[in-house]
Protein backbone atom coordinates (compact mmCIF):
# COMPACT_ATOMS: atom_id res chain seq x y z
CA UNK A 1 0.00 0.00 0.00
CA UNK A 2 2.00 3.19 -0.98
CA UNK A 3 2.11 5.88 1.57
CA UNK A 4 0.72 3.42 4.33
CA UNK A 5 0.24 4.55 7.60
CA UNK A 6 1.30 2.62 11.07
CA UNK A 7 -1.59 4.48 12.94
CA UNK A 8 -4.40 7.04 13.17
CA UNK A 9 -5.16 9.61 15.37
CA UNK A 10 -9.04 10.21 15.01
CA UNK A 11 -10.84 13.41 16.94
CA UNK A 12 -14.36 14.26 16.55
CA UNK A 13 -13.58 18.15 15.15
CA UNK A 14 -15.58 20.99 14.64
CA UNK A 15 -18.52 20.10 12.14
CA UNK A 16 -19.98 24.18 11.71
CA UNK A 17 -15.80 25.29 10.62
CA UNK A 18 -13.66 21.30 10.03
CA UNK A 19 -10.43 22.59 8.68
CA UNK A 20 -9.16 24.54 11.72
CA UNK A 21 -9.83 21.08 13.96
CA UNK A 22 -8.17 19.21 10.77
CA UNK A 23 -4.98 21.08 11.12
CA UNK A 24 -4.63 21.02 14.89
CA UNK A 25 -4.97 16.84 14.94
CA UNK A 26 -2.58 17.29 12.16
CA UNK A 27 -0.21 18.96 14.19
CA UNK A 28 -0.70 16.20 16.96
CA UNK A 29 -0.31 13.71 14.98
CA UNK A 30 3.27 15.04 13.86
CA UNK A 31 4.24 15.78 17.18
CA UNK A 32 3.64 11.86 18.05
CA UNK A 33 5.28 10.84 14.52
CA UNK A 34 8.21 12.70 15.94
CA UNK A 35 8.66 10.72 19.24
CA UNK A 36 8.05 7.04 17.00
CA UNK A 37 10.70 7.48 14.61
CA UNK A 38 10.14 4.94 11.65
CA UNK A 39 6.22 4.90 12.04
CA UNK A 40 4.24 6.85 10.24
CA UNK A 41 1.05 8.44 11.87
CA UNK A 42 -1.94 9.92 10.46
CA UNK A 43 -4.73 11.76 11.70
CA UNK A 44 -8.79 12.64 10.59
CA UNK A 45 -11.63 14.17 12.40
CA UNK A 46 -15.11 12.89 11.84
CA UNK A 47 -16.30 16.38 11.14
CA UNK A 48 -14.33 16.82 8.42
CA UNK A 49 -16.25 14.89 4.74
CA UNK A 50 -14.34 12.04 3.75
CA UNK A 51 -11.24 12.63 6.21
CA UNK A 52 -11.53 9.79 7.86
CA UNK A 53 -12.28 7.66 4.76
CA UNK A 54 -9.57 8.47 2.89
CA UNK A 55 -6.91 7.63 5.96
CA UNK A 56 -8.69 4.39 6.73
CA UNK A 57 -7.21 3.58 2.68
CA UNK A 58 -3.61 4.36 3.86
CA UNK A 59 -3.75 2.57 7.21
CA UNK A 60 -2.93 -1.11 7.12
CA UNK A 61 -4.46 -3.86 8.23
CA UNK A 62 -2.75 -4.43 11.68
CA UNK A 63 -2.22 -0.77 12.11
CA UNK A 64 -3.43 1.27 15.16
CA UNK A 65 -6.28 3.73 15.91
CA UNK A 66 -6.23 6.42 18.77
CA UNK A 67 -9.46 7.70 19.71
CA UNK A 68 -8.43 11.28 20.88
CA UNK A 69 -11.58 11.98 23.24
CA UNK A 70 -11.73 12.44 26.29
CA UNK A 71 -14.55 9.42 27.43
CA UNK A 72 -15.38 6.10 25.77
CA UNK A 73 -18.93 6.81 25.12
CA UNK A 74 -21.11 7.36 22.27
CA UNK A 75 -18.52 8.31 19.75
CA UNK A 76 -16.21 6.11 20.42
CA UNK A 77 -18.30 2.93 21.23
CA UNK A 78 -20.65 3.75 18.70
CA UNK A 79 -19.98 6.34 15.95
CA UNK A 80 -16.33 5.66 15.55
CA UNK A 81 -17.15 1.98 14.84
CA UNK A 82 -19.29 2.77 12.06
CA UNK A 83 -17.34 4.73 10.05
CA UNK A 84 -14.63 2.09 10.35
CA UNK A 85 -17.39 0.56 8.43
CA UNK A 86 -15.34 -2.92 9.60
CA UNK A 87 -11.50 -2.09 9.05
CA UNK A 88 -9.37 -4.58 10.82
CA UNK A 89 -7.33 -1.75 12.76
CA UNK A 90 -7.12 -2.19 16.02
CA UNK A 91 -9.07 0.49 18.31
CA UNK A 92 -6.85 2.17 21.28
CA UNK A 93 -8.85 2.63 24.58
CA UNK A 94 -9.38 7.03 24.26
CA UNK A 95 -6.88 9.73 25.88
CA UNK A 96 -9.27 10.57 28.52
CA UNK A 97 -9.43 6.85 29.77
CA UNK A 98 -5.07 6.37 29.50
CA UNK A 99 -4.40 6.20 33.72
CA UNK A 100 -1.32 8.15 33.06
CA UNK A 101 -3.65 11.44 32.09
CA UNK A 102 -3.58 11.22 36.01
CA UNK A 103 -0.17 11.57 36.78
CA UNK A 104 0.01 14.36 33.77
CA UNK A 105 -3.02 16.09 35.41
CA UNK A 106 -1.58 15.94 38.97
CA UNK A 107 1.61 17.81 37.76
CA UNK A 108 -0.09 20.42 35.73
CA UNK A 109 -2.00 21.15 38.71
CA UNK A 110 0.94 21.62 41.07
CA UNK A 111 3.25 23.75 38.49
CA UNK A 112 0.16 26.04 37.85
CA UNK A 113 -0.36 26.26 41.56
CA UNK A 114 3.23 27.23 42.28
CA UNK A 115 3.34 29.41 39.18
CA UNK A 116 0.30 31.19 41.54
CA UNK A 117 1.59 30.97 44.41
CA UNK A 118 -1.15 29.42 45.63
CA UNK A 119 -0.55 26.30 48.17
CA UNK A 120 -2.57 23.16 46.87
CA UNK A 121 -4.00 22.03 49.93
CA UNK A 122 -6.15 25.05 49.85
CA UNK A 123 -6.89 25.42 46.11
CA UNK A 124 -10.19 24.05 45.19
CA UNK A 125 -10.84 21.99 41.90
CA UNK A 126 -13.39 22.02 39.67
CA UNK A 127 -13.36 20.08 36.59
CA UNK A 128 -15.21 21.00 33.72
CA UNK A 129 -16.50 18.42 31.50
CA UNK A 130 -19.15 17.66 28.42
CA UNK A 131 -21.26 15.27 29.91
CA UNK A 132 -23.91 13.74 27.79
CA UNK A 133 -27.60 13.32 27.36
CA UNK A 134 -26.91 10.03 25.13
CA UNK A 135 -25.46 7.88 28.39
CA UNK A 136 -23.36 7.84 31.69
CA UNK A 137 -20.20 7.09 30.54
CA UNK A 138 -18.87 10.58 29.48
CA UNK A 139 -19.69 11.82 32.71
CA UNK A 140 -18.31 8.57 34.39
CA UNK A 141 -15.05 9.17 32.65
CA UNK A 142 -14.48 12.41 33.96
CA UNK A 143 -15.31 11.48 37.54
CA UNK A 144 -13.24 8.38 37.00
CA UNK A 145 -10.09 11.02 36.08
CA UNK A 146 -11.30 12.67 39.33
CA UNK A 147 -11.45 10.10 41.61
CA UNK A 148 -7.71 8.81 40.86
CA UNK A 149 -6.08 12.54 40.90
CA UNK A 150 -7.87 12.71 43.81
CA UNK A 151 -5.44 10.29 45.18
CA UNK A 152 -2.48 12.93 44.49
CA UNK A 153 -4.36 16.09 44.51
CA UNK A 154 -3.69 17.21 48.64
CA UNK A 155 -6.43 19.69 48.30
CA UNK A 156 -10.48 19.01 48.59
CA UNK A 157 -12.22 16.77 46.51
CA UNK A 158 -12.56 17.64 42.55
CA UNK A 159 -16.09 19.32 42.22
CA UNK A 160 -17.41 18.18 39.05
CA UNK A 161 -19.28 20.69 36.60
CA UNK A 162 -20.50 19.70 33.15
CA UNK A 163 -21.62 21.40 29.67
CA UNK A 164 -24.54 18.81 29.13
CA UNK A 165 -25.82 17.10 31.92
CA UNK A 166 -26.31 18.33 35.87
CA UNK A 167 -24.64 19.16 37.91
CA UNK A 168 -24.36 21.60 35.05
CA UNK A 169 -21.62 23.52 35.29
CA UNK A 170 -22.65 26.97 36.22
CA UNK A 171 -24.31 25.67 39.41
CA UNK A 172 -21.18 23.67 39.99
CA UNK A 173 -19.08 26.84 40.19
CA UNK A 174 -21.02 29.39 41.64
CA UNK A 175 -19.76 30.17 45.13
CA UNK A 176 -16.60 28.72 44.84
CA UNK A 177 -13.34 30.62 46.29
CA UNK A 178 -11.47 33.14 44.17
CA UNK A 179 -8.75 30.19 44.71
CA UNK A 180 -9.84 27.62 42.43
CA UNK A 181 -8.63 26.05 39.35
CA UNK A 182 -10.75 25.28 36.97
CA UNK A 183 -9.66 21.90 35.14
CA UNK A 184 -11.42 21.04 31.62
CA UNK A 185 -11.06 17.58 30.59
CA UNK A 186 -12.08 18.48 27.14
CA UNK A 187 -9.69 17.21 24.02
CA UNK A 188 -8.94 20.02 21.84
CA UNK A 189 -9.97 24.05 21.72
CA UNK A 190 -13.01 23.60 20.40
CA UNK A 191 -16.25 25.59 21.16
CA UNK A 192 -17.28 23.85 24.36
CA UNK A 193 -14.02 25.74 25.80
CA UNK A 194 -13.94 28.76 23.79
CA UNK A 195 -17.76 29.36 24.81
CA UNK A 196 -19.70 27.22 26.79
CA UNK A 197 -17.14 26.85 29.62
CA UNK A 198 -16.76 30.42 29.98
CA UNK A 199 -20.31 31.71 29.58
CA UNK A 200 -21.06 28.77 32.77
CA UNK A 201 -18.18 30.54 34.76
CA UNK A 202 -19.14 33.93 34.11
CA UNK A 203 -22.85 33.17 34.81
CA UNK A 204 -21.93 31.68 37.91
CA UNK A 205 -19.24 34.47 38.70
CA UNK A 206 -16.50 32.28 38.75
CA UNK A 207 -13.71 34.31 40.49
CA UNK A 208 -11.04 31.57 40.21
CA UNK A 209 -8.80 30.56 36.75
CA UNK A 210 -9.98 28.70 33.94
CA UNK A 211 -6.83 26.32 32.49
CA UNK A 212 -6.23 25.10 29.30
CA UNK A 213 -7.97 22.01 28.07
CA UNK A 214 -6.30 19.33 29.49
CA UNK A 215 -6.15 17.25 26.10
CA UNK A 216 -3.75 20.39 25.01
CA UNK A 217 -0.95 19.40 27.82
CA UNK A 218 2.09 19.30 26.14
CA UNK A 219 2.74 16.04 27.49
CA UNK A 220 -0.06 14.38 25.61
CA UNK A 221 1.51 13.40 22.56
CA UNK A 222 4.13 11.62 24.49
CA UNK A 223 1.27 9.84 26.28
CA UNK A 224 -0.24 9.07 22.70
CA UNK A 225 2.99 8.05 21.50
CA UNK A 226 3.28 5.28 24.81
CA UNK A 227 -0.17 3.56 24.15
CA UNK A 228 0.84 3.30 20.68
CA UNK A 229 4.11 1.60 21.48
CA UNK A 230 2.58 -1.03 24.04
Amino acid sequence: MPDCLDALIVAHGQPSAPAPAEAALAELASRVGHLLPGRRIGSATLAAPGALEAALERLGADGAIYPFFMADGWFVRQALPKRLNGHPARVLPPLGRDPALVDLAATYLARDCATRGWEPAATALLIAAHGSARGPRAAAAARDLGAALATLWPGSPPIYGFVEEAPYLAQAARGLPAQTLCLPVFAAEGGHYREDVPDALETAGFLGALLPPLGQHPGVPALIAAALSA
